[in-house]
């Protein structure tokens, strides 16, 4: 009885790995490692070397380690790139996942957690989007990652499996001991890039598109902690265990902050000023995003620990730290 982590030597996944192993769990992690790293998989866990799309990789680890759950986060993340390489998206996203879920069926899985995109949402105004909201992704990141909640869906109607989805906003911060969070050297988060900006890793930063309806003319995003995320995923597979409804969910504090607002957090807490450079909007970048979120703490009682902004940064910042010592 193990669960199995795709994509946990990634950003999110280590995290998950973490807190799975912390509770006593048995985790496998299968990652290609092409943007993830073998030393951020704790080594409590079973890390094997494979795509999520083969099936046959996929059937040997459930039937040898006999998985019973799936936390699914491999993928490609990167919303300008799927916008002038589509095709890798719908590849990496949605064909991969329909292997991986059709292994899982084939296997017996009985939960499947997939790792969602406040990006099905598409355009939205300044006020928080709850999961009725109308599904209208702007990129084919989000329409590779809206596929494969529909892909779930009608699985899970024809077999005995259950499902939940997390469709979470920007994820940001790491792991408070340190033991692992965003490691990928030219990472695209703005948190992350502005954090090694104030180190000195960049010789400035970028903010793409300064004309936007909203309160300062830049995007305003919905940030959330790591360790935060990965608790709903948690409680939604505590959800599932216990017979509960498959289930979709927003996971976001409910509160925006724009580009300029992150930066000056940034700024603030790191003590340092740096050069920051206006320039165009990005393909597939809607204005605002805010997560509707009341469902998810009404629903698994989820209680966010880390919900503040200036925190998010510190603990990413003492990150970027711990990186610089270990490349050395």
């Amino acid at each position: 009885m193990a669960v199995l982590v795709t994509g946990g030597a990634g950003y999110i996944g280590s995290h998950m790995v973490l807190r799975l192993a912390d509770a006593g769990h048995e985790v496998v992690v299968l990652d290609n490692l092409v943007t993830g790293f073998d030393w951020a998989v704790d080594p409590r866990a079973t890390l094997v070397e494979g795509n999520i799309g083969d099936m046959g990789v996929v059937g040997d680890i459930i039937a040898k380690h006999k998985i019973t759950e799936i936390v699914h986060f491999a993928g490609s993340i990167v919303v300008p790139e799927s916008v002038s390489d589509p095709l890798k998206y719908y590849g990496n996203n949605t064909a991969a996942s329909r292997n991986l879920i059709e292994a899982a069926v084939r296997g017996g899985v009985k939960h499947f957690i997939f790792s969602s995109t406040a990006a099905v949402y598409g355009m939205t105004g300044l006020e928080p989007v709850g999961e009725d909201y109308p599904l209208n992704p702007m990129s084919p990141y989000g329409r590779s990652k809206l596929m494969t909640e529909w892909m779930l869906k009608d699985v899970a109607a024809a077999h005995p499996i259950t499902y939940g989805v997390l469709r979470y906003f920007n994820v940001a911060g790491a792991d408070p001991k340190k033991r692992t969070g965003q490691s990928t050297p030219l990472a695209t988060h703005l948190i992350k890039v502005a954090c090694q900006t104030a180190l000195g890793q960049r010789d400035k930063m970028d903010i793409f598109g300064t004309d936007y309806p909203t309160p300062d003319g830049t995007c305003v995003r919905d940030y959330i902690h790591v360790t935060d995320l990965v608790e709903a995923h948690a409680l939604l597979l505590e959800h599932l265990r216990k017979g509960g409804d498959s289930t979709t969910l927003n996971c976001g504090y409910g509160r925006g902050y724009s580009v300029r607002q992150v930066v000056d957090t940034v700024k603030q807490v790191s003590g340092i000023d740096f050069r920051v450079d206006e320039g165009p909007r990005r393909a597939g970048d809607p204005p605002a995003i805010v997560a509707g979120a009341d469902k998810v703490r009404r629903l698994l009682g989820w209680k966010p620990a880390h919900d503040d902004l200036e925190g998010i940064v510190q603990s990413a910042l003492d990150w970027e730290r711990y990186l610089m010592t270990r490349n050395r």
